[in-house]
């Protein structure tokens, strides 16, 4: 598997693929569940991100991620990213694959942290994951988040210095 820069003529029908499997839940990510294909190049292949793709031996983009400033001018400083993984290929450590190179690609761009704005507390693998590669909860928004089975959840917001 390698990680790549994405680009969005080669790229953009398998991260689609990704994006609308993991938002049909309802379960982990903000984003309408019905949000249509042509949103995708707005919400994750956007001027301000850069976006990756993890690819798998047989060129099958499997995971992605983007990187962008969390709030524009003076607090620019700070990253803040999302991560997507292929649902048949869950539990494989894509996920952590991808968080780490953000990480460093984030160092890279001249970051000094890095933040989510919001984790849905219910997804306890993500939290476990963020938690594990240095980020803190630093922050829980109760309510924040409409979860499609178990009605109304808390957030957090963590972060990690970079």
């Amino acid at each position: 598997m390698i990680i790549r820069k994405a680009a969005i003529e080669r790229d953009y029908d398998g991260v689609w693929e990704i994006f609308s499997h993991v938002i049909s839940g309802g379960d982990v990510f903000s984003f309408e569940p019905n949000t249509p294909k042509a949103d995708l190049k707005k919400l994750w292949f956007a001027d301000n991100m850069d976006t990756f793709v993890a690819v798998d031996n047989l060129g099958k983009v499997v995971g992605s991620y983007y990187v962008k400033p969390n709030q524009p001018g003076l607090g620019s400083h700070i990253a803040n990213a999302g991560y997507m993984v292929h649902p048949n290929e869950k539990g494989k450590g894509i996920g952590k694959l991808l968080c780490q190179h953000s990480i460093a690609f984030a160092r890279e761009k001249g970051y000094s942290g890095m933040q989510f704005n919001m984790v849905v507390s219910t997804n306890e693998s993500a939290v476990k994951l963020w938690k594990s590669l240095g980020f803190s909860i630093i922050g829980t928004i109760p309510q924040a988040f409409r979860h499609q089975r178990l009605g109304l959840v808390d957030t957090y917001i963590m972060y990690r210095r970079l």
